[in-house]
Protein backbone atom coordinates (compact mmCIF):
# COMPACT_ATOMS: atom_id res chain seq x y z
CA UNK A 1 0.00 0.00 0.00
CA UNK A 2 3.26 2.27 1.12
CA UNK A 3 4.84 1.67 -1.98
CA UNK A 4 1.49 2.15 -4.57
CA UNK A 5 1.10 5.74 -2.83
CA UNK A 6 4.80 6.18 -3.02
CA UNK A 7 4.48 5.27 -6.97
CA UNK A 8 1.66 7.74 -6.94
CA UNK A 9 3.18 10.87 -5.56
CA UNK A 10 6.52 9.56 -7.94
CA UNK A 11 4.11 9.60 -10.90
CA UNK A 12 2.47 13.31 -9.97
CA UNK A 13 6.04 14.81 -9.64
CA UNK A 14 7.31 13.92 -12.79
CA UNK A 15 3.91 15.21 -14.35
CA UNK A 16 4.12 18.26 -12.97
CA UNK A 17 7.94 18.91 -13.87
CA UNK A 18 6.92 17.55 -17.30
CA UNK A 19 4.07 20.18 -17.22
CA UNK A 20 6.28 23.25 -15.97
CA UNK A 21 8.88 22.50 -18.91
CA UNK A 22 6.48 23.23 -21.52
CA UNK A 23 5.02 26.42 -20.21
CA UNK A 24 5.98 29.32 -22.81
CA UNK A 25 7.43 32.52 -21.62
CA UNK A 26 5.06 35.50 -22.16
CA UNK A 27 6.46 38.63 -22.73
CA UNK A 28 5.18 41.91 -22.34
CA UNK A 29 4.79 44.12 -25.30
CA UNK A 30 6.84 47.53 -24.53
CA UNK A 31 5.73 50.71 -25.93
CA UNK A 32 7.65 52.15 -28.95
CA UNK A 33 5.61 55.74 -28.54
CA UNK A 34 4.70 58.30 -26.35
CA UNK A 35 1.89 60.93 -27.06
CA UNK A 36 1.02 64.27 -24.98
CA UNK A 37 -2.00 65.66 -25.21
CA UNK A 38 -1.52 69.05 -24.75
CA UNK A 39 -3.43 71.70 -22.11
CA UNK A 40 -5.71 74.13 -23.52
CA UNK A 41 -3.66 77.54 -23.19
CA UNK A 42 -6.32 79.91 -23.44
CA UNK A 43 -9.87 77.62 -23.18
CA UNK A 44 -10.88 77.41 -26.05
CA UNK A 45 -11.51 74.79 -28.89
CA UNK A 46 -8.65 73.10 -29.97
CA UNK A 47 -6.66 69.91 -30.63
CA UNK A 48 -3.04 69.29 -30.16
CA UNK A 49 -1.33 66.10 -29.86
CA UNK A 50 2.80 65.62 -30.13
CA UNK A 51 4.13 62.14 -30.35
CA UNK A 52 7.81 60.79 -29.71
CA UNK A 53 8.64 57.59 -31.40
CA UNK A 54 11.58 55.39 -29.21
CA UNK A 55 14.02 57.00 -31.55
CA UNK A 56 13.18 59.98 -30.88
CA UNK A 57 11.03 61.22 -34.11
CA UNK A 58 8.44 63.58 -33.75
CA UNK A 59 4.94 63.89 -34.84
CA UNK A 60 2.41 66.30 -34.59
CA UNK A 61 -0.90 66.24 -34.78
CA UNK A 62 -2.95 69.58 -35.87
CA UNK A 63 -1.50 72.04 -33.12
CA UNK A 64 -4.00 73.84 -32.00
CA UNK A 65 -5.20 78.07 -32.31
CA UNK A 66 -2.90 80.38 -33.30
CA UNK A 67 -2.61 81.69 -30.21
CA UNK A 68 -1.39 78.34 -28.65
CA UNK A 69 1.65 78.46 -31.23
CA UNK A 70 4.36 80.30 -28.58
CA UNK A 71 3.72 76.83 -26.23
CA UNK A 72 3.77 75.06 -29.00
CA UNK A 73 6.82 76.25 -30.24
CA UNK A 74 8.29 75.39 -26.44
CA UNK A 75 7.32 72.31 -26.69
CA UNK A 76 8.63 71.26 -29.90
CA UNK A 77 11.84 72.87 -28.91
CA UNK A 78 12.72 70.85 -25.82
CA UNK A 79 12.04 67.69 -28.12
CA UNK A 80 14.84 68.67 -30.66
CA UNK A 81 12.90 71.53 -32.53
CA UNK A 82 12.39 68.88 -35.26
CA UNK A 83 9.16 67.59 -36.15
CA UNK A 84 9.72 64.55 -38.73
CA UNK A 85 5.74 64.49 -39.57
CA UNK A 86 2.88 66.46 -39.15
CA UNK A 87 -1.05 65.52 -39.48
CA UNK A 88 -3.26 67.85 -40.25
CA UNK A 89 -6.99 66.67 -39.57
CA UNK A 90 -8.76 69.44 -41.26
CA UNK A 91 -8.16 73.15 -42.11
CA UNK A 92 -10.31 74.60 -39.42
CA UNK A 93 -8.66 77.16 -37.69
CA UNK A 94 -8.46 75.91 -34.24
CA UNK A 95 -6.67 73.09 -35.84
CA UNK A 96 -3.94 74.35 -38.22
CA UNK A 97 -3.98 77.92 -36.26
CA UNK A 98 -0.67 77.30 -34.52
CA UNK A 99 0.93 75.82 -37.44
CA UNK A 100 0.10 78.46 -39.40
CA UNK A 101 1.95 80.96 -37.46
CA UNK A 102 5.01 78.68 -37.43
CA UNK A 103 4.73 78.51 -41.02
CA UNK A 104 5.17 81.94 -41.39
CA UNK A 105 7.89 81.95 -38.97
CA UNK A 106 9.50 79.03 -38.37
CA UNK A 107 12.01 80.63 -35.73
CA UNK A 108 14.17 77.21 -36.30
CA UNK A 109 12.23 74.62 -36.18
CA UNK A 110 12.72 72.56 -38.91
CA UNK A 111 9.48 70.31 -40.52
CA UNK A 112 9.98 67.10 -42.37
CA UNK A 113 6.72 66.39 -43.85
CA UNK A 114 3.27 67.04 -43.81
CA UNK A 115 0.10 65.26 -44.29
CA UNK A 116 -3.71 66.15 -45.35
CA UNK A 117 -6.62 65.55 -47.54
CA UNK A 118 -7.12 68.70 -49.33
CA UNK A 119 -9.92 70.44 -49.55
CA UNK A 120 -11.02 71.71 -53.00
CA UNK A 121 -12.33 75.07 -53.85
CA UNK A 122 -16.01 73.55 -53.70
CA UNK A 123 -15.59 71.89 -50.01
CA UNK A 124 -13.45 74.76 -48.45
CA UNK A 125 -16.03 77.35 -50.20
CA UNK A 126 -19.10 75.48 -48.25
CA UNK A 127 -18.27 77.20 -45.40
CA UNK A 128 -18.20 80.73 -46.24
CA UNK A 129 -16.78 82.06 -43.48
CA UNK A 130 -13.89 79.61 -43.22
CA UNK A 131 -12.84 80.22 -46.93
CA UNK A 132 -10.55 82.83 -46.55
CA UNK A 133 -8.66 81.57 -44.12
CA UNK A 134 -8.14 78.23 -45.57
CA UNK A 135 -6.71 79.77 -49.13
CA UNK A 136 -4.82 81.41 -46.96
CA UNK A 137 -3.33 78.32 -45.05
CA UNK A 138 -3.04 76.51 -48.26
CA UNK A 139 -1.39 79.33 -49.74
CA UNK A 140 1.70 78.99 -46.92
CA UNK A 141 1.87 75.34 -47.49
CA UNK A 142 2.64 76.36 -51.18
CA UNK A 143 5.32 78.13 -50.27
CA UNK A 144 6.86 76.71 -47.26
CA UNK A 145 9.10 74.68 -49.21
CA UNK A 146 8.36 71.75 -46.81
CA UNK A 147 7.29 68.42 -48.64
CA UNK A 148 3.15 68.23 -48.15
CA UNK A 149 1.51 65.27 -49.35
CA UNK A 150 -2.26 65.09 -50.12
CA UNK A 151 -4.46 61.88 -49.16
CA UNK A 152 -7.12 61.44 -51.58
CA UNK A 153 -8.07 57.79 -50.54
CA UNK A 154 -7.41 55.63 -47.09
CA UNK A 155 -5.14 52.98 -46.37
CA UNK A 156 -1.78 54.52 -46.20
CA UNK A 157 0.30 53.35 -43.53
CA UNK A 158 2.91 55.82 -42.35
CA UNK A 159 5.56 53.76 -40.47
CA UNK A 160 8.04 55.52 -37.85
CA UNK A 161 9.86 53.22 -35.92
CA UNK A 162 7.95 50.53 -34.68
CA UNK A 163 4.89 52.94 -34.91
CA UNK A 164 2.48 52.84 -37.62
CA UNK A 165 0.07 55.51 -38.45
CA UNK A 166 -2.35 54.63 -40.61
CA UNK A 167 -4.97 56.40 -42.71
CA UNK A 168 -8.55 55.23 -42.23
CA UNK A 169 -10.41 58.31 -43.33
CA UNK A 170 -10.02 61.17 -45.66
CA UNK A 171 -12.06 64.31 -47.26
CA UNK A 172 -15.44 63.54 -48.27
CA UNK A 173 -16.07 65.52 -51.15
CA UNK A 174 -20.24 64.82 -51.15
CA UNK A 175 -20.54 65.33 -47.97
CA UNK A 176 -21.65 68.98 -47.59
CA UNK A 177 -23.94 68.79 -44.50
CA UNK A 178 -20.83 69.84 -41.73
CA UNK A 179 -18.61 69.92 -44.74
CA UNK A 180 -15.69 70.79 -43.08
CA UNK A 181 -15.58 68.29 -40.03
CA UNK A 182 -17.29 65.75 -41.87
CA UNK A 183 -14.13 65.54 -44.14
CA UNK A 184 -11.59 65.32 -41.22
CA UNK A 185 -9.02 62.67 -41.74
CA UNK A 186 -9.04 59.50 -39.10
CA UNK A 187 -5.72 58.17 -37.77
CA UNK A 188 -5.24 55.10 -36.42
CA UNK A 189 -2.15 54.79 -34.76
CA UNK A 190 -0.61 51.46 -32.71
CA UNK A 191 2.71 49.72 -31.66
CA UNK A 192 2.19 46.28 -29.91
CA UNK A 193 1.45 47.71 -26.76
CA UNK A 194 -1.30 50.23 -27.39
CA UNK A 195 -3.82 51.60 -29.93
CA UNK A 196 -5.44 54.59 -30.78
CA UNK A 197 -8.33 56.27 -33.27
CA UNK A 198 -7.59 60.05 -33.59
CA UNK A 199 -11.42 61.57 -35.35
CA UNK A 200 -10.61 64.66 -35.67
CA UNK A 201 -13.77 67.16 -36.08
CA UNK A 202 -15.47 63.79 -37.45
CA UNK A 203 -19.24 64.30 -38.07
CA UNK A 204 -22.13 61.84 -37.74
CA UNK A 205 -22.18 61.11 -41.69
CA UNK A 206 -18.68 60.77 -41.52
CA UNK A 207 -18.47 58.28 -38.56
CA UNK A 208 -21.42 55.96 -40.13
CA UNK A 209 -19.36 55.71 -43.05
CA UNK A 210 -16.32 54.49 -41.50
CA UNK A 211 -18.52 52.16 -39.44
CA UNK A 212 -19.75 50.76 -43.23
CA UNK A 213 -16.04 50.80 -44.40
CA UNK A 214 -13.29 47.94 -44.92
CA UNK A 215 -11.30 49.27 -41.96
CA UNK A 216 -14.20 49.11 -39.66
CA UNK A 217 -12.16 46.58 -37.18
CA UNK A 218 -9.25 49.04 -37.41
CA UNK A 219 -11.51 51.60 -35.51
CA UNK A 220 -11.50 49.84 -31.86
CA UNK A 221 -8.56 51.14 -30.08
CA UNK A 222 -7.57 51.84 -26.51
CA UNK A 223 -7.23 55.00 -26.69
CA UNK A 224 -10.09 57.19 -28.40
CA UNK A 225 -10.21 61.06 -29.15
CA UNK A 226 -13.40 62.09 -28.75
CA UNK A 227 -14.98 63.97 -32.46
CA UNK A 228 -15.43 67.60 -32.24
CA UNK A 229 -14.11 68.06 -29.14
CA UNK A 230 -16.74 66.05 -27.30
CA UNK A 231 -19.82 67.14 -28.47
CA UNK A 232 -22.05 67.14 -31.84
CA UNK A 233 -19.46 65.00 -33.60
CA UNK A 234 -19.25 61.28 -33.95
CA UNK A 235 -22.97 59.86 -34.01
CA UNK A 236 -23.78 57.73 -30.58
CA UNK A 237 -24.26 54.56 -32.45
CA UNK A 238 -20.18 55.07 -33.45
CA UNK A 239 -19.85 55.23 -29.79
CA UNK A 240 -21.82 52.21 -28.92
CA UNK A 241 -20.62 50.19 -31.69
CA UNK A 242 -16.66 50.79 -31.35
CA UNK A 243 -14.47 49.29 -28.73
CA UNK A 244 -12.23 51.61 -26.38
CA UNK A 245 -11.10 51.69 -22.84
CA UNK A 246 -9.84 55.45 -22.79
CA UNK A 247 -11.27 58.96 -24.25
CA UNK A 248 -9.05 61.61 -24.87
CA UNK A 249 -11.32 65.26 -24.67
CA UNK A 250 -9.38 67.90 -26.42
CA UNK A 251 -12.01 69.97 -24.55
CA UNK A 252 -12.41 73.58 -22.99
CA UNK A 253 -13.59 73.83 -19.25
CA UNK A 254 -16.96 75.67 -21.00
CA UNK A 255 -17.27 72.30 -23.60
CA UNK A 256 -16.71 69.93 -21.48
CA UNK A 257 -19.63 71.00 -18.70
CA UNK A 258 -21.37 72.54 -21.31
CA UNK A 259 -21.20 75.64 -19.69
CA UNK A 260 -23.19 79.18 -21.08
CA UNK A 261 -21.73 81.17 -18.11
CA UNK A 262 -23.85 79.92 -15.92
CA UNK A 263 -23.25 76.93 -14.70
CA UNK A 264 -22.83 73.55 -15.31
CA UNK A 265 -24.85 72.35 -18.53
CA UNK A 266 -26.48 75.52 -19.25
CA UNK A 267 -25.40 75.68 -22.49
CA UNK A 268 -27.12 74.25 -25.61
CA UNK A 269 -23.63 71.84 -26.53
CA UNK A 270 -24.25 68.09 -26.47
CA UNK A 271 -21.11 67.10 -24.31
CA UNK A 272 -22.81 65.70 -20.99
CA UNK A 273 -25.21 63.24 -23.10
CA UNK A 274 -21.78 61.88 -24.65
CA UNK A 275 -19.96 61.85 -21.08
CA UNK A 276 -23.60 60.30 -20.00
CA UNK A 277 -22.82 57.88 -22.56
CA UNK A 278 -19.96 57.35 -22.55
CA UNK A 279 -20.29 56.34 -18.70
CA UNK A 280 -22.70 54.00 -19.53
CA UNK A 281 -19.92 52.31 -21.40
CA UNK A 282 -18.58 51.49 -18.51
CA UNK A 283 -15.12 53.74 -19.38
CA UNK A 284 -13.65 54.56 -16.20
CA UNK A 285 -10.87 56.81 -17.93
CA UNK A 286 -11.07 60.36 -19.26
CA UNK A 287 -8.41 62.76 -20.42
CA UNK A 288 -9.39 66.25 -20.52
CA UNK A 289 -7.56 69.08 -22.16
CA UNK A 290 -8.52 71.62 -19.80
CA UNK A 291 -7.07 69.81 -17.09
CA UNK A 292 -3.50 69.88 -18.03
CA UNK A 293 -0.87 67.82 -19.92
CA UNK A 294 -1.20 64.52 -20.56
CA UNK A 295 1.96 62.18 -21.38
CA UNK A 296 0.82 58.50 -22.39
CA UNK A 297 3.19 55.83 -23.23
Amino acid sequence: MIRNKLKILICGFVLVVFSMGTVKAVSIPKPSFEVWQLPSQINTIGNSYVFRTNNGKVVVMDGGVKEEAPYLRGFLAALGNKVDVWFISHPHADHVGALAEILKDPRGLKIEKIYHSEFSPLLYGAEPGSKEGVEKFYELLKKSGIQVEDIKTPGMVIKLDQTSFKILGVKNEDLMMNPYNNSSMIIRVWDKAKSMLFLGDCGSEESERLLNSPFRKELDCDYLQMAHHGQQGASKHFYRTVKFKVCLWPSPSWVYNNDAGKGFNTHILKTIEIRDLVDSLGIKENYVSYKGLYKIR
